[in-house]
């Protein structure tokens, strides 16, 4: 009680769900909230038996805040230790509470490990996933020679040099419009893996730290983790650069290089607008 109490003070007078405060915007009836968070106790975004969600704090905060249930569609479900500085959720809301309740109020009732960034209103029909026309990744790679601690949680850890120009080399054939099946896990649900990736660029230097960013209309299951992987095969020798081309082409997930380990993805951003989109992106990354 004493932190609800602690909460509505947050909020500049804001006191609950009386109808001379609450705002109303009957035209415009959809939340969207931007998210910040560490996944590395959680099992991933979506609500599971298993373990805590991040959706499952998400919506348990809305519950105090509206004082009944709320449920919330994200932009991309992103998997068992996956970061995000850009998340995005969405969830209906005929009657919105005032948009600092869910920055503030919300902030106070949320875990260390998890934030709202920033909150809007949106037009109807508007959905975290459905409206997205792409989305951004980066995966870190730690390449100094010996353990890194303190980003043992938030990068894959590679002792051997990478060759990062050869990786480069790489990256750049997947650029376009290509069929991921090489790069997409064997459980994942798309009706196909044929996505437009606008940007695959390799930063950074072997020996130090290497980051992938990749942009896309949508991602298919665990595909930037899967090129990370192959990428690093790359850098160590051990695949082609020029053999990029002759991977797509063979749709076949066995001849990809290693799924990269989860805590070196984080999803940056969640663009909306003009971008063309691209059919299946209900996604696990």
């Amino acid at each position: 009680m004493a932190r609800n109490v602690y909460i509505v003070k947050m909020i500049n007078g804001w006191s609950g769900p009386s109808p001379r405060r609450r705002a109303t915007f009957r035209r415009v009836p959809v939340v969207k909230l931007v998210l910040e968070y560490d996944g590395t106790r959680y099992v991933g975004w979506q609500v599971q038996p298993n373990g805590p969600s991040l959706q499952a704090e998400v919506e348990r905060a809305l519950e105090t805040l509206h004082k009944a249930p709320r449920r919330v569609t994200a932009a991309g479900r992103t998997d068992a230790g996956v970061h995000a500085l850009g998340q995005v959720c969405s969830f209906f809301e005929a009657e919105p509470l005032p948009l600092k309740a869910y920055v503030l109020g919300m902030n106070a009732l949320l875990p260390e490990d998890l934030a709202v960034r920033a909150a809007s209103l949106e037009p109807q029909g508007f959905d975290a996933r459905r409206s997205a026309s792409g989305k951004r990744y980066r995966y870190r790679i730690e390449n100094g020679p010996g353990r890194a601690p303190l980003s043992r949680l938030q990068a894959w850890q590679q002792f051997r040099p990478l060759d990062a120009a050869a990786m480069r080399a790489a990256a750049a054939q997947l650029i376009g419009r290509h069929d991921f099946a090489s790069f997409q896990a064997s459980d994942c649900e798309c009706a196909h893996a044929v996505r437009q990736v606008s940007r695959c660029d390799v930063l950074g230097d072997g020996g130090g730290r290497v980051d992938l960013v990749l942009e896309a209309t949508a991602f298919v299951k665990h595909m930037v983790r899967n090129i990370a992987g192959t990428l690093v095969e790359v850098g160590l020798g051990r695949r082609a650069p020029a053999s990029m081309a002759a991977l797509l082409f063979a749709r076949d997930r066995r001849l990809a290089g290693p799924t990269a380990p989860p805590q070196g993805l984080c999803l940056e951003e969640v663009f909306y607008g003009s971008r063309d989109l691209a059919a299946g992106g209900d996604e696990v990354d």
